[in-house]
């Protein structure tokens, strides 16, 4: 037996019960107070970084005060308390197993509790150790209160449980993949053993500070070391990457924890399978979520930088496209603040989509070269590689009898892992974005090289590396459909194996494989998954069918966020025959067994079983992939109300008629951390002063308390400053942008959202036009009485789609038109913002004062981007499409402007066709630019022809009056300002319902059967 005697930091609290410990609160407990004095910014770093560093550590001291050995056999965790009168403190004696870090977590639990550690004595016996704390309240008196010390065991007996017992021994994992070795002691000696205990205590004892001087000295460290420049001559973006990676650790920290919480507890995970992640900058949103935002901007401020310019000097992250990747982003921020046990999967893509440049007004393509600099925010895992095949054949092969099948593959390539921990708010949760980069197998480039065919071994990297290059390839060709078929597979592949293996670690067998796991499917795009599962239990771990179906039924669960029928994804037979022909098989099979249970339902029915089928007969014989994930998952789900009523009754009526037990819906929703706190902070701060909370940050519904002041003088006062505030950054923005001053007194109406004909820009356009054509020919007596407008518009047309970039062609040329009339001035404006991501939208939303969602009804499955700006208090001018009809019933009718068809006269309406006279406004608008007025009239002919003729599809002619009515109507209540703000705040309570965090409780308790697994701090 051995002992040591630790100094521990003591940190003294005002705050004596923990239940009244807000997140600001604990993390002014954890910080040092210190005079802030202003300091020269190079005496400033000299001071910090005289002398060389060591790296970023907790502070422990250790001193040789000599301690009475203590004697004991238990290998339980014990917790024993003394409050002998000799004692001027309370003895807390803790027995457990020896457990790297678990010194650390004890005394977290002492300083959360807003006690004082005076001092503290470790004693070692072989596996156990035996602590002994000596505590003290904020008073430094010792506690003697029966129910206080009852909950102070309760709380350490909770933080030492017992978890994975570790070994010493190399865990090798079946087939390729992760090589772990567990932390344990191995075959080391005794005193071996406890030499390395007691050294890491001395070393991993505590957490890293927050408190101005440590992240100073934490940012200092990262220049030199890290970014490789000297401390004393660093640039902006330099000091970015090293404050990035200084949030990282601390990031890092609260990921290890949770993840070795989540291992020691086993509950029932989540796998979110998604190809897009839209996650735009990580920085704010991290140090906000960590509860250290202020603390940074502190220590950056003595070091002679500003935050918010180190912020800016970070891209987005280009790892989506549109309102489906940014919902991925939200729910997994939910999901880490909610405390839920979740990995989130996707790829490492290398370029993204693209980036939207505009020359002359017309759209052109460049990669997005966002990796060029580097990722901070990702931890590359080459230890975490997994074989992916392609093409081959299938052979048979027996073993005990049966007869199984083994894929011999054609082509190998690896997958890498790249981790992203994404931080909760409130909680000491951190959960993970695992990523897959495409690499070619090794054994490849061994062959090459060695035969001395240095041009394949090149080859082959190019190769292997296009399946994670690109978002979205073009898939009109047969070499695109068959890249996009390879990167799907790719991501399945990897994302299942790691999966699989990670259970594996933990269980013997797959007998509790569905009541630990939940696939969730983020749109048929990793539908793959459901084969790949079968693939591997039938094939690899030599499961029956049957069992193998059960399992897959239970564990998969689907959310579709198609409208029509049409738009559904379908692979051609003969691609997957070459590129995957194992899977090929199995889904062979799983629809031969679907249609005999069709045969036995529904007799004879012919029309039914061929409109069910996965397998789509035709002149390209097809696979439906929507169809497969329906077959297999046991919850089927919509996005949105009006979305699941046409999942019912148009998109997948006979599965519903079926299994009406499949089908649910949860509205999508976004995070108000991401869109209030990080994008809106001036917003951020009223919110919580008129509700005098900060909570409504996590519990978003105690919004509706502000329905109380909607109509108080001063709070209405200080939400127009707000406004005024962000117009005005959104206005030097467009000045930079474009050169085109705007005025702060004009409305800023902002359509923004990716360029297509059933979002309906084109109709925005031609109001636009017709707004200006009105304008031109006022008199001057009735242009003083114009509400002035800015008219925002920003998106990328896919690059294929011709009328969707003749749409943005046309915005220009109006553009240029209006916004250099003399007669116009500032009684109109019209900009177009190009490459449109998150970043610019936390900058636009912000600052609108109008925002438009003009969707024809029935075409948008419910449209996220509404939710953000009704967070932000803007307006909305809307159709009753998506989830604005959930919209209308929380926040009236009144508050809002309506327009256009409802969704059951749609059909009404498109079979009138050409019968249906559009208003002489909408002709007068179309001829003007058909004829040329705003130029290139033969280049805008098929654009003119798409609304014309009979030929309007998306009923721009047919909505054009009312959505002149509800623009008029917006001028009106712009003009009375009180009436305009008290609908804002309006809008901005009545948010609540659509967060991600309520979307999130739903798909946990209905869909997922996940519950909350909180780490302790």
């Amino acid at each position: 037996m051995s002992a040591i005697t630790v100094s521990l930091l003591t940190v003294a609290s005002s705050f004596s019960n923990s239940s009244n410990l807000s997140l600001c609160n604990f993390n002014r407990l954890l910080s040092t107070s210190l005079n802030r004095t202003k300091l020269h910014r190079s005496t400033h770093i000299f001071q910090l970084s005289n002398g060389f560093f060591s790296p970023p550590q907790a502070s422990t001291t250790d001193n040789n005060d000599s301690i009475t050995n203590i004697t004991t056999t238990s290998s339980s965790s014990t917790v024993t308390v003394q409050t002998d009168d000799a004692l001027d403190s309370t003895l807390f004696i803790i027995q457990a197993r020896n457990k790297i870090g678990l010194l650390q977590v004890i005394t977290r639990v002492f300083k959360v509790l807003g006690l004082v550690v005076e001092r503290a004595t470790v004693e070692f016996e072989g596996d156990s150790f035996i602590e002994k704390f000596y505590v003290t309240n904020s008073d430094g008196k010792k506690i003697e209160n029966v129910e206080n010390l009852e909950n102070i065991k309760k709380a350490l007996k909770e933080a030492i449980e017992p978890g994975d017992a570790s070994g010493g021994a190399e865990v090798g994992l079946r087939g390729r993949g992760v090589v772990v070795r567990n932390a344990g002691l191995g075959l080391e000696s005794f005193g071996d053993r406890r030499a390395k205990a007691e050294n890491m205590f001395r070393l991993m004892d505590g957490f890293l500070k927050n408190d101005p001087v440590s992240l100073q000295k934490d940012i200092i460290y990262h220049v030199e070391y890290t970014v490789a420049r000297s401390r004393f001559s660093f640039d902006d973006f330099e000091a970015y990457q090293a404050l990035s990676h200084s949030v990282r650790d601390r990031l890092i920290e609260r990921w290890h924890d949770t993840h070795h919480y989540f291992k020691k507890k086993d509950p029932k995970r989540l796998y979110f399978l998604s190809l897009e992640f839209l996650m735009g900058r990580s920085l704010s949103n991290s140090v906000i979520n960590l509860g250290i935002r202020d603390q940074y901007a502190d220590a950056l401020s003595q070091l002679g930088f500003e935050f918010e310019v180190l912020a800016e000097q970070e891209g987005d992250a280009a790892l989506g496209n549109g309102g489906l990747a940014r919902l991925s982003a939200c729910q997994m921020d939910s999901l880490a603040t909610l405390d839920y046990p979740a990995w989130g999967y996707g790829l490492r893509y290398q370029y993204g989509l693209f980036r939207q440049i505009i020359v002359d007004g017309f759209q052109h393509e460049q990669p997005d070269y966002w990796l060029n600099f580097g990722n901070p925010w990702e931890i590359e895992r080459v230890q975490v590689s997994y074989a992916v095949k392609f093409y081959g054949t299938v052979e048979e092969e027996v073993s005990n009898g049966v007869n199984y099948k083994v894929w011999i593959p054609g082509e190998t390539v690896e997958a890498v892992a790249y981790d992203n921990p994404i931080p909760g708010y409130g909680t000491r949760n951190a959960i993970n974005i695992r990523l897959w980069a495409a690499k070619p197998s090794g054994q490849n480039d061994l062959e090459s090289y060695t035969t001395g065919d240095y041009v394949s071994a090149v080859v082959n990297r190019q190769n292997a590396e296009t399946i994670s290059n690109v978002l979205y390839p073009d898939d009109r060709s047969y070499q695109g459909k068959e890249l996009r078929l390879k990167q799907q597979y790719f991501f399945v592949s990897a994302s299942i194996q790691d999966i699989i293996r990670r259970f594996k670690d933990a269980h013997d067998n797959f007998d509790e494989f569905s009541e630990k796991i939940a696939l969730q499917i983020n749109d048929t795009h990793p539908s793959l998954a459901i084969a790949e599962v079968m693939r591997v239990l039938i094939d690899e771990e030599r499961m029956g069918w049957d069992k193998a179906w059960d399992i897959v039924c239970k564990i998969f669960s689907f959310t579709t966020h198609t409208v029509q029928p049409e738009g559904l994804e379908k692979i051609p037979v003969d691609l997957m025959c070459s590129l995957l022909p194992r899977h090929l098989q199995i889904i062979y099979d799983i629809n031969y067994k679907f249609m005999e249970e069709l045969k036995k339902k529904f007799g004879q029915d012919y029309s039914r079983h061929a409109r069910m089928s996965i397998v789509e007969e035709g002149a390209v014989k097809s696979i439906r992939m929507a169809n497969l994930s329906i077959v297999c998952c046991h919850k089927v789900n919509g996005v949105s109300r009006v979305h699941f009523e046409l999942l019912k009754t148009r998109v997948f009526k006979d599965f519903y008629d079926l299994w009406p037990q499949k089908f649910q819906y949860k509205t999508n929703g976004v995070t108000q951390r991401r869109w209030i706190v990080v994008s809106n902070p001036s917003l951020c701060s009223v919110i919580s002063k008129w509700l005098g909370t900060e909570a409504w940050v996590r519990n978003i519904d105690l919004l509706t308390g502000l329905r109380d002041y909607a109509s108080d003088a001063d709070l209405q006062q200080e939400w127009r400053t707000v406004k005024k505030i962000n117009k005005m950054r959104l206005a030097e923005y467009i000045e930079t942008l474009s050169g085109v001053k705007v005025s702060l007194d004009a409305m800023f109406d902002v359509q923004i959202k990716r360029i297509h004909e059933y979002k309906r820009q084109l109709l925005n356009i031609l109001g636009i036009i017709h707004r200006y054509d009105c304008i031109k020919n006022m008199n001057e007596g009735d242009r003083r009485k114009v509400v002035p407008r800015v008219c925002i518009i920003g998106g990328k047309a896919a690059p294929g789609y011709e009328i969707a970039k003749k749409i943005i062609k046309l915005c220009h040329a109006v553009a240029e038109k209006v916004n250099n009339d003399p007669d116009v001035g500032d009684f109109l404006k019209l900009i177009f913002i190009p490459d449109y991501n998150v970043s610019v939208a936390e900058l636009v939303i912000p600052g609108s004062d109008l925002s438009q969602h003009l969707s024809t009804a029935g075409h948008e499955a419910s449209g996220t981007g509404s939710m953000k700006f009704l967070m932000n208090g803007c307006l909305l001018l809307a159709t009753a499409d998506g989830s604005t009809v959930e919209i209308i019933e929380e926040i009236g009718a009144d508050n809002m402007f309506m327009f256009g068809a409802k969704l059951n006269e749609v059909p009404a309406v498109r079979d009138q066709g050409a019968s249906v006279r559009a208003p002489l406004q909408f002709v007068r608008v179309v001829r003007m630019v058909r004829d040329g007025y705003f130029g290139f009239e033969d280049y805008f002919e098929s654009l003119c022809d798409t609304v014309e003729d009979g030929k309007d599809f998306y009923l721009l002619g047919s909505d054009f009056a009312s959505y002149l009515e509800a623009q008029a109507a917006a001028d009106m209540t712009f003009v009375n300002q009180e009436k305009w703000t008290r609908m804002s705040i309006l809008s901005t309570a009545a948010s609540g319902r659509f967060s991600s965090d309520r979307t999130i409780e739903e798909y946990a308790k209905q869909t997922w059967g996940i519950e909350p697994c909180k780490c302790p701090f």
